[in-house]
């Protein structure tokens, strides 16, 4: 068994009022059969949109105008909040621990700007360091000045990304001792890709185009930390689509690139060619409920259906192998 601990929204979506379920949500998967249960709520919190866990703590980002993070540690069958702080910004939607462990990267939607938050005995302290941007992109509506949406640590270690959908840029932070350093961009993408999520693998990076509805193959040089754009592919590939698409989530499973994209409610698999290109691209229907976050835990895809209300579990091969109702989820993390 693997135990999945589940962020949500509330049940009306980012924004509205609070008290229909929402918080940390535990959740077991099982890891031969895909079957998901024993749901249990662990906190409750308002719009804890991603978590991410460090030495026993699990940190959440409290998505709204007033931007935070807080720290859970264990406490018999639940999780106790033991530390709250400003996240650096507005509506923050993602956060991992820097190299180190003793501070957490969270990326603030609304104001664009990157939060360094220091850890002290585990837990989310002040004072949080704010790295602000400027640009825009072309698209007016989305794209009026930088939007942070995700942050990982390069491969090598030694630099921080803030892949920023406003003004279509992975952003570049060089770790030092004391902290993080602002060191330009490390790949800019075609205007109007609104880049969300990446990942990486065979000395390639995989970004997801939330406005353009690609797939963004990148080479990768580890020493500079510097991406070069070499293509794209459609991000849903065989369904009928009516209306928009959003892609939200992308991950590598072992030699696939897999990305969930809200609309047409499916998850896209790709095969990563030995040259890093994406080839035999293929998209499982879900049913509805507007994909979002996912988490690939062994040979299973556990994905997050925000407008359903419940997690669903997919097969390498596109088979859903089970479904368990839960209120507005928005991020898989798989903690053991």
């Amino acid at each position: 068994m693997t135990t999945l601990l589940i962020g949500t929204y509330p049940a009306a979506g980012a924004g509205t009022p609070a008290g229909l379920g929402e918080g940390v949500w535990r959740v077991e998967l099982d890891d031969a059969t895909g079957a998901l249960g024993d749901a249990r709520l662990l906190a409750e919190l308002p719009a804890p949109s991603f978590l991410a866990a460090t030495d026993g703590r699990v940190h959440a980002v409290l998505e709204a105008e007033d931007g935070l993070v807080a720290t859970l540690a264990p406490d018999g069958e639940r999780l106790h909040e033991v530390a709250r702080v400003a996240s650096g910004g507005v509506h923050p939607c993602h956060v991992v621990p820097l190299p180190g462990g003793e501070a957490l990267a969270v990326a603030n939607y609304s104001s664009g700007a990157l939060g360094v938050v220091p850890l002290d005995g585990g837990s989310a302290a002040e004072p949080v360091k704010v790295h602000g941007h400027a640009g825009h992109g072309p698209r007016a509506d989305r794209q009026e000045g930088p939007h942070a949406h995700f942050v990982a640590v390069a491969p090598g270690g030694r630099h921080v990304l803030v892949v920023d959908l406003g003004t279509d840029e992975i952003r570049r932070y060089a770790v030092t001792d004391d902290g993080l350093r602002p060191a330009g961009v490390a790949a800019t993408l075609p205007p109007g890709t609104g880049p969300r999520h990446l990942d990486f693998a065979a000395g390639h990076v995989y970004v997801a185009g939330e406005l353009d509805v690609r797939v963004h193959v990148l080479a990768w040089d580890e020493q500079t930390a510097t991406g070069a754009w070499v293509g794209a592919v459609p991000a849903v590939v065989g369904v009928d689509v009516e209306g928009d698409d959003l892609p939200s989530h992308l991950a590598v499973d072992g030699d696939d690139v897999v990305v969930t994209v809200r609309g047409s409610d499916v998850v896209t698999r790709y095969a990563i060619a030995p040259d890093g290109s994406l080839t035999d691209g293929r998209s499982t229907p879900l049913g509805g409920g507007w994909p979002r976050h996912f988490a690939v835990v062994g040979g299973w895809t556990v994905v997050a259906l925000e407008r359903g209300h419940e997690l669903v579990t997919v097969d390498r091969d596109g088979r859903v192998a089970a479904r368990l109702d839960l209120p507005s989820p928005a991020c898989v993390l798989p903690v053991r």
